[in-house]
């Protein structure tokens, strides 16, 4: 396929507006005296599921041919992402089926069987799922959604910075969590296409590095994954937006669990809003690298608020 454009999320913009709000994005001063910058928080937790992975499973399920939506759709999914294409199949009368990791956050597990879904427990993780994923696929007649490496979904959630740069067009600095890259691939493919000027950074978990290794390196890496940050948890990159990344991406950078926990508590105390793990990644990392947001008007990417009460619990 032809490399993604801004044109490409421009259309999917006009799609979603069918469907979907723009988030708030909003400057906390209580935050930005511990961030050091002024600080932006783009609230991708207010989303219908919590989560910023609805704007791409909208705008792949509209585009999704009448034989295909007749057969039904598998993905792999640690949680939002499975939750969009839930909503996104209830949305357009197809029926979904999402496998998760045994052990997957309850929270997220009950909002996709309340949308509808059918949920598989397959593996201890991730990359178990995608394989389990792929049998279905094979044996039922489904249509198998990648999570990373899908064009409309990139484009579908590439128009959260849209939104950013049109409510707040001096915005320097964006940092943006990175779990399977499609958030931070489309975030850069705007950015730079409206004000090459604007620094996008990624942030990943210190105990899922594949997607920055493989962004270091220029290809495709694997790790293990050893974080509590469901929406980080990956252990082989997506070579789609990791091509996008390749290009445009500023710097990646990695945070520990320790320091999303923080963060969590932080966006609980000074923002008065709910983060999971991944989605505090991004203020994570603003504290982690003082450098990064010294001098920048910056947002963070509060990129889903799906928290369990075991993972609040232990925040706490």
């Amino acid at each position: 396929m032809a490399a993604l454009t801004l044109a490409d999320v421009l259309l999917a913009q006009r799609t979603l507006r069918a469907y979907l709000q723009p988030t708030p994005l909003h400057n906390y001063p209580a935050l930005d005296a511990v961030v050091g910058a002024p600080t932006w928080i783009k609230h991708e937790n207010y989303q219908p599921i919590g989560a910023f992975k609805v704007r791409g499973g909208i705008h792949f399920m509209a585009h999704l041919p009448a034989d295909q939506r007749a057969r039904g759709v598998v993905t792999a999914s640690t949680g939002n992402h499975g939750q969009s294409i839930a909503y996104a199949g209830r949305l357009f009368g197809v029926a979904a089926h999402i496998v998760v990791p045994e052990g997957a956050n309850p929270l997220k597990v009950e909002a996709m069987r309340s949308l509808g879904a059918t949920v598989h427990f397959h593996g201890a993780d991730f990359e178990a799922c995608k394989r389990h994923g792929r049998t279905l696929e094979a044996e039922q007649g489904l249509r198998f959604i990648s999570s990373g490496d899908e064009p409309l979904l990139i484009a579908g959630v590439a128009t959260h910075t849209l939104e950013l740069l049109a409510q707040q067009p001096n915005i320097e600095l964006i940092i943006v969590p990175v779990g399977g890259g499609s958030g931070a691939a489309g975030a850069a493919l705007v950015a730079k296409a409206i004000n090459p000027a604007v620094r996008v950074v990624a942030v990943g978990a210190e105990g899922a590095p594949a997607g920055y290794l493989s962004w270091r390196d220029h290809a495709a890496r694997s790790a293990p994954i050893q974080t509590f940050a469901a929406g980080l948890a990956t252990g082989e990159a997506f070579l789609m937006p990791q091509a996008i990344l390749w290009e445009k991406l500023d710097d990646f950078v990695l945070v520990s669990d320790d320091a999303m926990r923080h963060a969590m508590r932080l966006y609980l105390e000074k923002v008065k809003t709910l983060a999971e793990p991944a989605g505090a990644a991004s203020l994570a990392a603003a504290l982690a690298f003082p450098e990064l947001v010294k001098g920048r008007r910056t947002a963070l990417i509060l990129s889903g608020g799906n928290a369990s009460l075991e993972e609040l619990g232990a925040v706490l």
